[in-house]
């Protein structure tokens, strides 16, 4: 587990632009953390990065539960999980349908067979200051991506 002290959204943001370049077509990153805590600044920072594209519109997916993004040869699926009303119910969210997009899930816990299969674990607390963020990331299949991380934050 590698961990970091954002002190603004713009330390969050560029941890999340760390983070994507090591992703790969697949992965699944499940972002955990309290309402309010910044897994959709998170999720969007890391869409942008993605699909190169700064200007990209990513709203909350929390009405629609999935939301896809497409761009540079690559798919990514925005997935907000809280509405879920019973796990059963993902089925019809077409999360395996494409076996190459990158998922980054918001509130996994509601789906909890997410974890058994999940390539990330991005834990994000809230701080003491309204722009404070602690952020604890983990990569739960291959331990030397984490590592990367680390290089690229120092």
């Amino acid at each position: 587990m590698r961990e970091f002290e954002a002190r603004s959204e713009a330390e969050t943001i560029a941890v999340a632009h760390a983070l994507a370049p090591l992703l790969r077509p697949g992965d699944t990153i499940l972002l955990a953390g309290v309402l309010g805590a910044g897994k959709t600044v998170f999720a969007r920072a890391v869409l942008r990065a993605l699909l190169d594209d700064a200007s990209l519109v990513v709203p909350s997916p929390s009405f629609a539960l999935v939301q896809p993004y497409e761009g540079g040869g690559q798919s990514c699926l925005h997935v907000d999980l809280y509405r879920l009303a019973e796990a059963r119910d993902a089925d019809e969210l077409g999360l395996a349908d494409q076996p190459d997009a990158i998922r980054l899930v918001e509130w996994p816990d509601r789906l909890p067979s997410l974890h058994d299969t999940a390539d990330w674990l991005v834990e994000i607390a809230p701080g003491d200051d309204p722009e404070e963020r602690h952020l604890a990331i983990s990569a739960l299949r291959e331990s030397d991506r984490e590592a990367g991380l680390a290089s690229i934050l120092g």
